[in-house]
């Protein structure tokens, strides 16, 4: 699709657009981005039915709860800290990004200019020395509580207690600090072995009116604005009452099935990650939810055991990863045959190819979750396609 303006005819465009990339819409006002999504939206996803309007947010800057800067420096030895330049290993350093939540870019500006003084040293890749890797701070927008990880290659710490005492002095808000030990040559940014050094070593939020905890590693909407607003229009689409069996299949820490719980009789979450498992037990039990269950297992494997038992849904959840689904779970999805399938899509792309099942699409809504870049969410109602009736064939 053509993108006619320009950084130059777009005042409000961030100065690092072009160094950065990772704002790939930056030539485009908010109004013109709205657009130009919505045309995309309709050109992949229209054939299967009306595509409604976009949800836009009101105010769409600084939206990230979850800020993540790599460190290193400059040829010159000056330390810097910032993204990743696309498609490419090199830092930009950042001081102030206008998607970023500004209390993390403050801590982690603050963190690169207490580096020197306390003769820490950042890594180095090349050589494989150095301590500190990468810096990672999420942010709770409605409990305004702060989580810094430290992301280092050793966990031997020099002068922790100074660091630590002198960053909570300048920031009060931060209740929790985690090391996270990256001792590996890999390009993954936590490591595998974390150390709580300040707090509880989690941090909790506020969504659709259910208390999260959000750990380092948990998977939890960097926008929550607008995810609350993507969330709600999937409860409209899927019809709820005290009766309905909702299966919550990619659950990752159980938020949209706790979400479901309040209007359904019955909730089964299946996640393959057992963290996030873990996570949604715990979710579950901190909001004093009895009728939401979740399984570490396959939620295709799972559906398919479910229908060979002969045992029902009538609304199945899916908010796959940016790949999509599969064919094998579509097919057990259609074993299954619940009477709604709502579909989250963080890939208009992949979801154009995963409609093509037996399903009938009836309602399409987009979602913007990520302004300033290409990247859109949408939500779609599927209904059971009646005998008679034209049926989408698999691939």
């Amino acid at each position: 699709m053509s993108q006619k303006s320009n950084l130059k005819t777009n005042p409000d465009a961030c100065p690092l657009a072009k160094k950065c990339g990772g704002c790939q819409l930056q030539n485009m006002t908010y109004p013109r981005q709205l657009k130009w999504k919505q045309a995309r939206e309709e050109m992949l996803l229209g054939k299967f039915g009306k595509v409604d309007k976009i949800i836009g947010m009101q105010d769409p800057l600084h939206y990230r709860n979850k800020v993540q800067a790599a460190f290193g420096r400059t040829r010159s030895g000056k330390i810097i800290s910032g993204v990743y330049q696309s498609s490419s290993h090199r830092i930009v350093n950042v001081d102030s990004c206008m998607i970023e939540d500004e209390t993390a870019d403050e801590i982690t500006v603050d963190i690169r200019n207490m580096l020197p003084k306390f003769k820490i040293q950042v890594y180095d890749e090349d050589r494989r020395a150095g301590w500190l890797r990468h810096v990672l701070v999420k942010r709770g927008f409605k409990t305004n509580e702060v989580m810094v990880v430290l992301v280092a290659a050793s966990s031997v710490f020099p002068s922790k207690k100074r660091f630590i005492s002198s960053l909570l002095e300048k920031h009060g808000e931060i209740t929790t600090i985690i090391l996270s030990v990256n001792d590996k040559n890999t390009n993954l940014v936590l490591g595998e072995r974390e150390i709580a050094l300040y707090g509880r070593g989690y941090i909790t939020d506020v969504l659709c009116g259910l208390e999260f905890a959000v750990s380092a590693r948990s998977f939890y909407q960097i926008n929550p604005v607008q995810t609350e607003k993507l969330y709600e229009k999937a409860m409209e689409y899927a019809s709820l009452d005290k009766d309905s069996v909702v299966i919550d299949a990619y659950c990752g820490i159980g938020t949209i099935g706790l979400i479901a719980s309040g209007r359904a009789g019955r909730v089964i979450g299946a996640e393959l990650n057992r963290q996030a498992v873990n996570d949604a037990v715990a979710n579950a039990k901190r909001n004093g939810i009895e009728n939401a269950r979740f399984y570490c297992c396959d939620a295709g494997d799972f559906m398919s055991e479910m229908a060979e038992n002969g045992e029902k849904a009538d609304v199945v959840f899916m908010d796959p990863p940016r790949s999509g689904s599969s064919k094998k779970f579509i097919s057990s999805l259609v074993k299954m045959s619940p009477e709604r399938v709502v579909y989250i899509s963080c890939n208009p792309e992949t979801l154009a190819r995963d409609l093509r099942g037996g399903y009938m699409v009836q309602k399409i809504t987009p979602v913007d979750m990520f302004p300033f870049t290409n990247h859109v969410e949408t939500v779609v109602l599927m209904t059971r396609t009646d005998a008679g009736k034209r049926r989408n064939k698999l691939k």
